[in-house]
């Protein structure tokens, strides 16, 4: 099996494939001081709840926004499953042409959201990815990588307002009741969703005046179905696996 790996500043997301069959996957949270011994007996617990082992991971591939958590992850493979892990980076072949002025700087996890993106709609696309920071990247009808915007996630905002508003309550992002807080918890809740809601639909509504009216939009990203649902009319699919099937694919790139 394939076990594919996407380190985000809060979540990892990782999962095992046998062939282009996804197993299963598991999210747990991002510690940065995880050690490598630390991330392989996570790893043991995890496959075990399924039945799996060590033995059954014959393969792997790493994106990470972490750097220090790379060489951890690279160094847990060697250990205990036996075999050098890939790590997305500038050495390895996407089969994808990157378009911005340092091909160096692109994001790991955003470069592979976009292969699996244009990989399966095989034409001009945005990837909408909802993490800590909520990233929009573009593709051409060439499948080139042409860049992206970065705005601040979600909980970024929650904790930045609750940290300078020395009244205001640190919530979670969860459904509004209604449009009109009637509590100062709801109306945070519902300034955090219908605000990032908009901010996607007015991004969104001026990247399709550059790359065409009808360029189909991909969301992504743990926090993607708490906005999604109050998006009107912008986002065409939700795909929570498209990182791990974007690694899936740049493995095969790179295997013999």
């Amino acid at each position: 099996m394939l076990l594919v790996v996407d380190v985000g500043n809060t979540q990892t997301h990782f999962g095992v494939f046998n062939g282009r069959d996804l197993q299963e996957h598991w999210r747990f949270a991002t510690v940065r001081e995880s050690t490598s011994d630390e991330l392989g007996a996570a790893l043991s617990n995890l496959l075990a709840l399924r039945g799996f082992g060590f033995d059954d991971v014959e393969e792997s591939i790493l994106s990470s926004t972490v750097p220090q958590l790379v060489e951890q992850w690279t160094m847990m493979a060697a250990r205990y499953l036996g075999h050098r892990m890939l790590a997305v980076g500038p050495s390895i072949r996407t089969g994808m042409p990157i378009r911005i002025d340092n091909p160096r700087e692109v994001g790991a996890d955003r470069l592979v959201n976009a292969v699996a993106a244009y990989d399966r709609l095989g034409g001009p696309c945005i990837v909408v990815d909802f993490g800590t920071a909520i990233t929009y990247d573009a593709v051409s009808a060439a499948g080139e990588y042409l860049g992206g915007i970065i705005s601040p996630g979600a909980e970024i905002s929650i904790d930045a307002l609750s940290e300078r508003a020395a009244k205001l309550p640190k919530v979670e992002l969860a459904e509004p009741r209604s449009l009109i807080g009637k509590s100062t918890v709801d109306a945070i809740r519902s300034g955090i969703v219908y605000g990032f809601a908009g901010q996607v639909e007015g991004i969104v509504r001026r990247l399709r005046e550059e790359l065409g009216p009808d360029t189909p939009v991909i969301a992504t990203g743990g926090l993607a179905r708490a906005v999604v649902p109050f998006i009107l009319e912008t986002i065409d699919e939700v795909d929570d696996l498209l990182t791990l099937t974007g690694l899936r694919l740049i493995y095969e790139r790179n295997v013999d």
